[in-house]
């Protein structure tokens, strides 16, 4: 077995977090308790054609489907938790649902997720804290998440907590997806997971470890980091961005932050060659956004 550690390369690299959400608007999560195997939809023991059927229909109408469950072992959960989630900024919503059983999930409709129309499930008011674990994905998600997920689970934010399936970025693991906002965070430890939580619960980002708001286009989540940093704004709410250009490699963005307009020059870089997973079979290029 392989001694190589993706995230730990990672960080041995000083690989930047800024700008490295993945690109995603509509989420589905659905609990399942496992084992979710290497591809969670494809290898995941779900009723027959369930998970083929959630795979195209979440490409089709562009919804990450992820499979959730509690962190450590718990009583047998009575029925099975649905959350769909609309990552929008300050427009940002979630609903949930509690199903009978899980072959009920094929009934909501991920074409309206898709588009940002409710699916009918109850409104949830309060955030979700998913915590990459996918240990057959990718050894550092397992390695790394867990204690993540067991320190968030005995904290005063438990209600919020669940285990997830692959989310993208096993290099920064441990990997933190906070909804309805979809705001990615990574190379989190169990107390740094900690401050990020707290920040949240006081309508605030701790920037250190914040990869981007998965709404945005990745050059423009680099923008609305650089901002936030330079300007001190770590509201939810303080910066938003307006428009954004791109010529090639290099993006022109424009963002209202602290009651002003700010354009930021962003470049696309790609450094030298690298194992960016813990089982890749080849070196890809590493890539970065350099604020102009």
């Amino acid at each position: 077995m392989s001694s190589f550690r993706c995230a730990a390369a990672s960080q041995s690299r000083g690989d930047d977090l800024a700008g490295t959400a993945s690109t995603v608007r509509s989420f589905l999560l659905v609990e399942h308790a496992g084992p979710w195997g290497e591809d969670a939809l494809r290898d995941a023991r779900l009723p027959d054609g369930l998970g083929a059927h959630l795979a195209s229909e979440g490409r089709r109408h562009r919804v990450r489907v992820l499979l959730v469950r509690r962190h450590g072992r718990r009583e047998e959960p009575v029925g099975v938790r649905v959350f769909a989630a609309r990552a929008a900024g300050a427009e940002s919503w979630l609903e949930s649902a509690t199903l009978d059983a899980v072959e009920d999930v094929r009934d909501v409709d991920l074409a309206a997720l898709g588009t940002g129309r409710s699916v009918g499930l109850e409104p949830h008011p309060d955030p979700v804290l998913a915590v990459c674990t996918h240990g057959r994905h990718d050894a550092c998600c397992a390695e790394r998440g867990r204690p993540l997920a067991a320190a968030l689970a005995g904290s005063r934010h438990a209600d919020a907590v669940w285990e997830c399936s692959h989310i993208g970025g096993d290099r920064f693991a441990g990997n933190l997806l906070v909804l309805p906002r979809g705001l990615y965070h990574g190379h989190l430890d169990p107390a740094s997971a900690l401050v990020v939580a707290d920040a949240l619960a006081d309508g605030r980002l701790e920037l250190d470890h914040l990869r981007g708001r998965s709404d945005l286009a990745m050059p423009v989540q680099a923008a609305d980091i650089a901002v936030r940093r330079r300007l001190g704004l770590t509201g939810l709410d303080d910066v938003r961005p307006t428009a954004a250009r791109s010529d090639g490699d290099l993006t022109s963005v424009t963002l209202a932050a602290a009651g002003r307009e700010v354009t930021v020059q962003v470049r696309r870089v790609l450094e030298p060659g690298q194992q960016l997973t813990c089982g890749a079979q080849r070196d890809n290029p590493v890539p970065r956004f350099e604020i102009l």
